[in-house]
């Protein structure tokens, strides 16, 4: 069988950033790795209902500068900034270091955000929303706000069933293989009663030319064998919706 690798981490210095941005001696390389994990958990259990995408952690000398990617920034920031006040002094006591700034950008469009998406599903699974229809909605979110492919994955106890078992949907292309591609990948789990659901997303977004910028999409138009199967997937939806009603 293919073994599966980090699309992130494939592509990292060459289409795609690193998260934690500095350089450390020897001897403090893992206190500053372990500090980077302490803040990302803080940041996302503090706002985890606010779409957090992703934090990053730049170090300059004995400055740390955070940068908190967010769908909504509003909620972050607070009135007046006070929760991101809150936020720097809690960073400040955890990590010793007075000299902390922290900035909050906005995702320009969650609904191609791999991480964002894969929380979003989790979030429906836990609310006892069926896995196919909260899945294929993500779909349709996606390839409607300009992903060029998109593929979602849910494993565990799905539905309820006394067996473990995967079941994905995927729509576009997804050239996981070329390394230019801007694939972003984004993973969560749902805690139901039965159990947890691993939630898993692959977000094609286009070619990388050169870092910012994409190429335009080859071949995008479905061919007639695609157009088929999508006209056709509208009856194995309402079939699917039946199954799981009944399945409820």
């Amino acid at each position: 069988m293919g073994q599966k690798v980090n699309p992130i981490g494939l592509r990292l210095g060459i289409v795609k950033d690193w998260q934690s941005r500095w350089y450390a001696e020897k001897n403090k390389f893992k206190d500053y790795l372990i500090e980077d994990l302490k803040i990302r958990q803080e940041v996302k259990n503090r706002f985890y209902r606010s779409g957090i995408s992703r934090v990053e952690v730049e170090r300059l000398a004995n400055q740390i500068k955070i940068i908190v990617k967010t769908s909504r920034p509003g909620i972050v920031i607070g009135r007046r900034g006070s929760e991101v006040e809150k936020l720097r002094q809690d960073i400040q006591n955890m990590t010793g270091n007075q000299n902390i700034q922290i900035s909050v950008e906005e995702v320009p469009i969650p609904e191609i955000d791999a991480q964002l998406v894969a929380e979003i599903v989790a979030s429906q699974i836990e609310r006892r929303v069926s896995y196919r229809r909260a899945m294929k909605q993500a779909i349709n979110r996606a390839l409607r706000m300009g992903a060029q492919g998109i593929k979602i994955s849910c494993s565990g106890r799905l539905a309820g069933a006394e067996i473990a078992r995967e079941e994905w949907y995927r729509e576009g292309r997804l050239p996981l293989h070329t390394l230019r591609a801007d694939i972003d990948y984004g993973f969560t789990e749902s805690l139901t009663t039965y159990g947890k659901i691993g939630v898993k997303v692959w977000i094609f977004k286009g070619e990388v030319i050169s870092p910012g910028e994409l190429l335009e999409a080859e071949g995008a138009a479905l061919s007639g064998k695609e157009k088929k199967e999508k006209e056709e997937g509208s009856y194995e939806e309402v079939a699917e919706d039946y199954v799981d009603a009944q399945e409820s």
